[in-house]
């Protein structure tokens, strides 16, 4: 069976636009070479709006899985190559069309011929490539307006490239291309597909988790870096910052438990998650919150709880149906982890009926009253634990105090 010499990637046309377009492919380029840097034969070559990947032996189908993780590729697709005579591009045509599996019943051939050059224009060759591949194939049909495989054939300087199939990529912008976020990550199912919407958008992320141990216990936070491993598949290597948010939680409940209680908890994280966002350079706060999902994801509960800091909240979630985020977990391959039992902080000390309105002007009376939270907001700044997550490991970062 005839096997892929090269494949070509394409980027995104949105990534193609503006004074930008050469600082998004170079950064599409590297998270590319990222990606596959485990595949150390494959040599890379660019061009406008493409990059070509010499396989150099390598199996397209061990790539394709890598590729489809790599933010900005509209989509990519495996090439046979050949000399720039007829017979070869003929033959080379006969060997990609028997190879697919299954064999389609219609097909067309369009030809791009960028060489000018070639002794036969485009009509030409895909009356030649086509005529050919049709006496080969006899029960074969042409169908120019919805065939089952369209085999496409480019002329190039130096050689022809053809090839049948087209896998779709992830699209988006390129990983970074507007700017860093902080992303609130709990060990649930919709903080994940935020934070994946949020790195196709273009965003740079790094990771807050909450965590109230001895109440919550080390699993939960295992879960949360097995989560985000999966999106540094997407991301590359990812800041975690583990807040240890047990005595803030323990003196706000000591101070108030009633059905404000929650309202009071989320603006003292969302208080953290802005001190670390400005300590490292981030620009936005991104969130998991879906319209009404639960108390706290009420409109008024999300103005009055957004209101305590002054970043920009980005809820990629909040117009979406709980299916249609499963969906988007399950594709990211987060769903099963997120459904694993685990302790979260924010369903410690739940009141029996927190408020689903709650009153921006009476909750800032209450913080008024709690004279020593600001001095536990930087307590537990000042405490929190960066690691570094990538996909294949964790590693501590013993010297972000630094910086």
């Amino acid at each position: 069976m005839i096997r892929p010499q090269q494949a070509i990637l394409r980027l995104g046309e949105l990534t193609l636009k503006g004074r930008n377009r050469h600082r998004f492919e170079k950064t599409i380029f590297e998270q590319v070479k990222r990606t596959l840097r485990s595949f150390e034969t494959i040599t890379y070559q660019k061009e406008f709006g493409r990059i070509i990947l010499h396989l150099n032996g390598v199996d397209y189908e061990e790539l394709a899985p890598f590729l489809q993780k790599v933010l900005g590729l509209a989509s990519f697709s495996p090439i046979y190559t050949t000399s720039l005579e007829l017979e070869r591009i003929q033959d080379t045509a006969f060997k990609v069309m028997e190879s697919l599996q299954p064999f389609p019943q219609t097909y067309k051939v369009s030809v791009r011929r960028i060489n000018k050059s070639f002794p036969y224009d485009s009509q030409e060759m895909n009356r030649l490539v086509g005529g050919y591949v049709l006496r080969a194939f006899p029960d074969l049909k042409v169908d120019v307006h919805r065939p089952e495989a369209e085999l496409r054939v480019e002329l190039r300087e130096q050689q022809a490239l053809l090839y049948c199939r087209v896998d779709g990529g992830a699209g988006g912008f390129p990983l970074g291309s507007n700017g860093k976020a902080m992303l609130m990550l709990s060990g649930g199912i919709d903080s994940p597909v935020a934070g994946y919407l949020a790195l196709r958008q273009g965003l740079k992320l790094e990771a807050v988790h909450f965590h109230s141990y001895p109440y919550t216990n080390e699993k939960s936070q295992q879960k949360v870096m097995d989560l985000l491993k999966k999106l540094s598949a997407y991301a590359g290597p990812v800041k975690l910052h583990m807040v240890s948010f047990t005595s803030v939680q323990t003196k706000i409940h000591g101070a108030y438990n009633k059905n404000l209680l929650i309202t009071l908890l989320r603006r003292a994280m969302l208080r953290i998650t802005e001190k670390l966002a400005e300590e490292n350079r981030a620009g936005a706060i991104v969130t998991g919150e879906s319209l009404g999902q639960v108390a706290s994801q009420t409109l008024s509960s999300m103005n009055t709880i957004g209101r305590a800091v002054s970043l920009p909240m980005i809820r990629p979630l909040v117009c979406m149906e709980k299916r249609e985020i499963i969906q988007v977990a399950e594709a990211i391959d987060t769903f099963q982890i997120s459904i694993l039992p685990h302790e979260d902080c924010c369903t410690l000390f739940l009141p029996p009926s927190p408020s689903t309105n709650p009153n921006l002007k009476v909750v800032e009376s209450i913080e008024s009253k709690l004279e020593w939270l600001q001095d536990e907001i930087e307590e537990a700044v000042r405490n929190t634990q960066t690691i570094w997550i990538d996909d294949k490991e964790i590693k501590e970062d013993k010297f972000s105090s630094f910086f």
